[in-house]
């Protein structure tokens, strides 16, 4: 066998942190013999590896059969799913010397019996087809295969479908989540009828979505015009066995997955085949991928979620959390669906449990401090229902707002603020570019107000450093990093303010008015950094509005002078980020 091979499955023959140990190249254990987690089976044409793997999210290891090229790291086949080894263990693949089962073990016990035939001196070897078979060593008879006992994945060769008369049911079962292979919500089956038959995917016993008859080489819902260059479809019906199985062509890796969401996905050839916005809702869709059912009253036709960077306030929707890894993402949309107070739902960072809000559809969007949720987004809402949804929730945030007084909704849910308040230096960054508004909006506008009442002077006023006409945020900062932040006082102030304290109110202002929403403090912060003395403050990082662009030179002065930009006392500014 070629070593470098075994060198490149050592690091590209997993999904999520398969990690198989370099070993002698085998095909086939033997009675007696073992696997353990140093060593590891390839097919003889090099085509599939099977070996020991940990996924690292969960730190569980589990044996699985991989492609020995496949750059992805995807497994086809995993023997433990439901049955994970703790990643400090010694696991060993071997077959029972006395009953010829084949199984795990760990610390010399049995962990899972793989097979369940006893057998006299049998053999276990991995095919160039991925297929691990069983066989007895007297009469050379297959016993067990894991083409007979898939996970969530189908290869070239294997069926799907039933045999009636020894009851073997060929189905896939997806995943719980891409970290955690324990049987999903979802199983892959085949449908026979008269002329054919169609692909139905099941969650957690009910049909979910199916893809069509399958006629002349493509499936009605699923038509992809390169399935005629990709694949040979096989229907079989008889009296004992009705199956679908493929031959593959011109294509190498080739595998349908059906992943944890229940679409099937061709990994060959980068595609997804399934319901669209990655659900099924129960009211028919365009193609009519998904099963019609009964609609919960209090949804509607077109209703759905979709994932969004949601922040919902407490006192609009709490959220409650359920760990239980048997939950997957499906189930936890379910319940969301079903549950008239529920407006959102995600999962824990391994795709597991369920996460939900509940109460009213009223959130700020696009929040760079939050994760993606499954956010429920109604199908009849008009571009004036969605403005109602944001005039409630900034109703909401804006009694609780320091700036109450001057923050306007207006009818059309349009949140208006004061002219003053647009162009006297007040407004965030984020706020003025892209509309988006958060609690850190308002820090910014405070920051500014303490800088303000410290210097006696208005952000719009601009002072000239070395020919840069800088507002009241740049030069705070400019003389900040030079160590020379005092010069900010107000010469009214006089010897009122002790100097340490000054210095930390400038501090905690700049920390207020840096750039990035995600650095500023949040406003409880603020408050205790100018009530504790004691507490350490951060470093802040350069301002936002930095520079004042646009203003004329006859305006500025060659010294470090404030000069208001107006020949008639009123104060006026053009604000550009910079």
């Amino acid at each position: 066998m070629n070593p470098v091979l075994f060198l490149i499955f050592t690091f590209l023959c997993s999904r999520g942190g398969l990690d198989f140990p370099l070993a002698a190249g085998i095909s086939t254990i033997g009675s007696g013999e073992e696997l353990n987690s140093s060593s590891l089976l390839e097919s003889d044409g090099g085509n599939f590896t099977l070996g020991f793997f940990t996924i690292p999210q969960t730190d569980y290891t589990y044996l699985g059969i991989c492609y020995t090229n496949d750059e992805q790291r995807r497994k086809v086949w995993v023997a433990n799913p439901n049955t994970p080894l703790n990643n400090n263990v010694t696991a060993a693949l071997t077959i029972d010397n006395t009953t010829g089962i084949l199984k795990i073990t760990s610390g010399g016990n049995t962990v899972l019996n793989i097979s369940n035939q006893q057998a006299v001196n049998p053999t276990a070897r991995i095919e160039d087809s991925g297929n691990l078979v069983l066989t007895d060593g007297t009469e050379k008879q297959s016993l067990w295969q894991s083409f007979d006992n898939p996970t969530n994945t189908l290869l070239p060769g294997m069926k799907l479908g039933f045999n009636t008369a020894t009851g073997q049911n060929w189905n896939l079962t997806s995943w719980i989540s891409d970290y955690v292979p324990a049987s999903g919500a979802f199983t892959l089956g085949w449908e026979p009828t008269q002329d054919s038959g169609q692909l139905v995917v099941y969650r957690r016993g009910e049909r979910y979505w199916t893809s069509g008859p399958l006629k002349d080489q493509s499936f009605e819902y699923l038509y992809d015009p390169w399935t005629l260059y990709y694949y040979n479809f096989s229907v079989v019906s008889n009296n004992d066995e009705k199956y679908l199985t493929f031959s593959s062509i011109n294509v190498s890796l080739w595998m349908w997955e059906l992943t944890p969401n229940g679409e099937i996905v061709d990994d060959a050839n980068a595609r997804t085949y399934g319901p669209g916005y990655g659900f099924c809702y129960g009211y028919e869709s365009v193609p009519p991928f998904c099963v019609t059912s009964e609609l919960p009253q209090c949804r509607s036709s077109n209703d759905k979620f979709e994932e969004k960077r949601a922040s919902f306030l407490p006192t609009i929707a709490t959220s409650e959390y359920e760990e239980n890894t048997s939950l997957s993402l499906s189930d936890c949309m379910e319940r969301c669906w079903n549950d008239c107070n529920c407006v959102a739902f995600t999962v824990n960072s391994i795709g597991t449990g369920c996460i939900t809000w509940r109460g009213k559809l009223e959130y700020q969007e696009d929040n760079p401090d939050v994760s993606k949720s499954y956010v429920l987004v109604r199908g009849s809402s008009s571009k004036g229902e969605e403005k109602k949804r944001r005039k409630e929730y900034l109703q909401e945030l804006i009694p609780t707002d320091s700036f109450n007084n001057v923050h306007h909704i207006d009818n059309d849910g349009t949140e208006v603020v004061p002219l003053f308040m647009r162009y006297s230096g007040y407004m965030s960054p984020e706020y003025a570019m892209e509309g988006t508004f958060s609690e850190k909006s308002d820090v910014f506008s405070f920051g500014v107000l303490i800088l303000e009442i410290i210097s006696g002077r208005r952000n719009t006023s601009f002072y000239d450093v070395d020919n840069r006409p800088l507002n009241l945020i740049g030069y705070a900062w400019e003389l900040w990093k030079e160590g020379t932040a005092l010069e900010l006082k107000d010469p009214t102030l006089g010897d009122s303010c002790a100097e340490n304290e000054l210095l930390r109110i400038i501090h905690v202002g700049l920390l207020c008015v840096q750039e990035g929403a995600t650095d500023r403090p949040i406003m409880s912060d603020v408050i205790s950094m100018l009530n504790n003395e004691t507490m350490v403050l951060p470093a802040p990082t350069r301002p936002a509005f930095f520079t004042g662009r646009n203003v004329p030179r006859t305006v500025m002065s060659s010294e470090r002078k404030p000069q208001d930009c107006s020949t008639n006392n009123l104060t006026t500014s053009i604000i550009e980020p910079r």
